[in-house]
């Protein structure tokens, strides 16, 4: 009795394996890019460049001007966006939430958790930008980090766009006043 039992605890385990690895399959292309001074920061500007509607941010750590700058650009050609960013971004002297607070981009903070610690940018509900790539100056020129932009695996960005909805859900809008730097 023990061997069928076996038998088919084994059998279960094949079949949960097959359904995990076909929902999550590679789909569309994916490209990589590696810190430092591996080119991340450009492939995300240009990501954000080619946007046309809308951007979704979550971010741990979030310093970098040029990702910033870029974030502005495409608020003024009408692209929607929006910031999730972990409480640390609170505690900060002046940090890019601040720049993009007051560039009118809405900001949110996360305080649910430990540390919000994802890194993810999904643009048009289409590409997906992820890894451990922190958006800051270190994580380009001084970090070992690493760096995913996929595009046209519908389900997997499916996946971030409500993961991105529950985090915002629990957070609140960021703003501070002069008084607070």
């Amino acid at each position: 009795m023990k061997q069928w039992s076996l038998a088919i605890l084994f059998v279960c385990c094949i079949v949960v394996t097959m359904v995990s690895a076909e929902e999550i399959r590679s789909i569309g292309t994916t490209a990589v890019y590696f810190s430092p001074r591996g080119g991340a920061s450009e492939a995300v500007i240009r990501e954000i460049e080619a946007s046309k509607s809308e951007i979704r941010v979550q971010a741990y750590s979030f310093t970098s001007a040029p990702i910033a700058n870029a974030l502005i650009s495409a608020l003024k050609r009408g692209v929607r966006i929006e910031i999730v960013l972990d409480k640390s971004q609170r505690r900060e002297k002046y940090t890019a939430a601040d720049f993009v607070t007051h560039a009118g981009i809405p900001t949110f903070i996360d305080d649910r958790h430990a540390i919000a610690h994802n890194k993810v940018i999904i643009i048009d509900q289409r590409v997906l930008v992820t890894g451990s790539f922190n958006f800051t100056k270190a994580a380009e020129e001084k970090n070992a980090e690493n760096l995913l932009v996929i595009k046209g695996n519908r389900g997997l960005v499916d996946k971030y766009l409500n993961n991105f909805d529950e985090h915002k859900a629990h957070s609140e809008p960021y703003y501070r006043t002069a008084y607070e730097h």
